[in-house]
């Protein structure tokens, strides 16, 4: 099934970050002896002072005493299999009000040294989002940045907490995972809605059962006070960061958490961190909505368009059709698991991340009708980073875990969900009844959400960059607007254009613009526009 609020990063079938649908933190996961950011009671360093909207305040610039040992730890680099790269393994607590060597978590970060020519500017991190990317399979497969970038900074990547090689959060067996993505999606009775609400629980249990007390520490904020210490650790006076789709929230936390230690962020595809859980999805539905729409348009100008070609509300409602068909009968695979009407979506969800994708959505649309579901099953698989021995990456269990920490839930209740429905619909009658169930997923989560909605200001820091894609399908352009006015000294830096994310896919306009803030630090133009 799609996960809500999930922010992906692409397979090697799109090959730039992408952002499956998910939310925003601002909490602590701890409580805490020291200054606890994300608070909404309470002034000073690290709270938020009550506000109609809350702002992210800053921790103190100053090392804690209990946190030295950390921020002082030397990294032992060595081979780690692709050629160039070096890997280490940092420490970092598991509960920053209590650190405790007994408790430490163990972060694997990776890195390739800037080759020169050119003087050496600094470390570069880079996350490509998810929640639940793996920041180290981005740098070592799909990282946009061209020769001149990585000549002058030292390529960096960390896995976050509770994801791929840094303590993941583990959920269910492979056989397991294959029922849960098949379960109905879009109940049409009290039975059903019982069987979604079920497999929700069971996930959460098992993630529990499967990764302990990790489940209650893999919240944004401690996320963004790893990067911190990673940030002392290699050196660097201020982190320079390159974060897409999920990952520009952490980059924005990181920028409202230590506002002096900001040098030059890009952050692409972004989010709004001022919206809620509930909206988060709403806005998401619509986004994808005019993703499909695009996508539509540009295939019923074609005589093989497997939707028709009258219109683009035609093709919508041909796409609907073909799911209900697959709700009340699957089609074959060509193996055990037959194409149900969870997996279609997921499959079409998978292919409006990229422009790059319709083509073979139109050829895959077209082999479901005829009866042959294995196309669409394949983009799913990629959605769900699902490998062909059956084995899945741990991004789906990550997702979650950090969207439930970070936002309390959308919905508590089925009940609220069929009540929501209409405005759903309203957003994509393609997508919307799926859309709204998906958000019912943190209703069941055992840890209670930590974070809520908030403002990042980040007052002090230096120029950051904002990025957003006019018709982006999981961070609405409007997100990039909203982050770019609330955060101080930002610059929005527009691409009129389709899919998910801007950097690195083709546009030669955003590209310049970006690499020379990182090789400069000079910022784009006041309200500039790319195609």
């Amino acid at each position: 099934m799609a996960t809500s609020r999930l922010f992906r990063t692409t397979s090697a079938a799109f090959a730039a970050a992408a952002l499956l649908i998910s939310g925003c933190s601002s909490g602590n996961s701890s409580s805490d002896t020291e200054a606890s950011p994300g608070r909404t009671t309470g002034t000073g360093p690290g709270r938020v002072a009550p506000s109609a909207s809350p702002a992210l305040g800053p921790l103190p610039a100053a090392t804690p005493a209990n946190l030295r040992p950390y921020y002082d730890q030397k990294l032992t680099w060595h081979e780690c299999g692709v050629a160039g790269f070096e890997c280490a393994t940092m420490k970092a607590p598991l509960d920053y009000a209590r650190p405790s060597a007994d408790t430490d978590l163990k972060l694997a970060v990776a890195r390739k040294k800037a080759t020169g020519p050119g003087t050496r500017i600094g470390s570069l991190l880079v996350n490509p989002g998810g929640p639940g990317g793996s920041a180290i399979d981005y740098l070592q497969q799909y990282a946009p940045q061209p020769a001149q970038v990585r000549a002058r900074y030292d390529m960096v990547a960390m896995d976050p907490r509770g994801v791929a090689r840094s303590a993941p959060v583990r959920c269910l067996s492979n056989k397991q995972m294959d029922a849960y993505t098949q379960t109905d999606q879009t109940p049409d009775d009290s039975t059903e809605v019982n069987t979604l609400a079920t497999a929700y629980r069971e996930f959460a249990k098992g993630c529990e059962s499967r990764t302990g007390k990790v489940l209650g520490h893999v919240s944004t904020i401690e996320a963004a006070r790893d990067m911190d210490m990673l940030r002392a650790v290699l050196g660097d006076k201020k982190l320079t960061y390159v974060g897409a789709s999920y990952g520009t929230f952490l980059g924005a936390t990181y920028a409202g958490l230590y506002p002096s230690h900001s040098g030059r962020l890009v952050l692409d595809g972004a989010m709004n961190p001022e919206l809620d859980s509930r909206t988060v999805n709403i806005n998401q539905t619509a986004g994808f909505d005019t993703a499909f729409k695009a996508f539509a348009a540009d295939c019923i100008k074609r005589r093989d368009c497997p939707l028709g070609t009258k219109s683009t509300e035609d093709a919508g409602k041909q796409l609907s059709a073909l799911f209900k068909q697959l709700d009340a009968r699957p089609v074959e695979t060509g193996e055990a698991r037959r194409l149900t009407e969870s997996l279609a979506t997921t499959g079409v969800i998978a292919a409006m991340y990229d422009e790059q994708a319709w083509p073979i959505l139109r050829e895959y649309l077209a082999q479901a009708k005829d009866g042959n579901g294995r196309g669409l099953l394949t983009l799913s698989d990629s959605y769900y980073e699902r490998d062909p021995d059956g084995s899945y990456a741990n991004q789906m269990y990550a997702n979650p875990a950090v969207n439930c920490l970070d936002l309390p839930p959308a919905f508590t209740s089925p009940d609220q969900v069929r009540a929501a429905l209409p405005s759903f619909r309203k957003a994509s009658p393609v997508f919307g009844d799926n859309f709204a169930w998906a958000a019912l997923n943190c209703a069941y989560w055992p840890v209670k959400a930590t974070g809520k909605a908030h403002r990042v200001e980040a007052k002090g820091a230096a120029p950051i960059v904002v990025v957003g894609t006019t018709r982006d399908p999981a961070t609405p352009y409007t997100w990039a607007k909203g982050l770019a006015a609330q955060l101080s000294g930002a610059t929005l830096l527009t691409y009129d254009g389709d899919g998910h994310t801007a950097y690195g896919r083709g546009s030669d306009c955003i590209d310049t613009a970006i690499n020379t803030y990182l090789l400069e630090g000079t910022t784009p133009p006041k309200n500039k526009r790319c195609t």
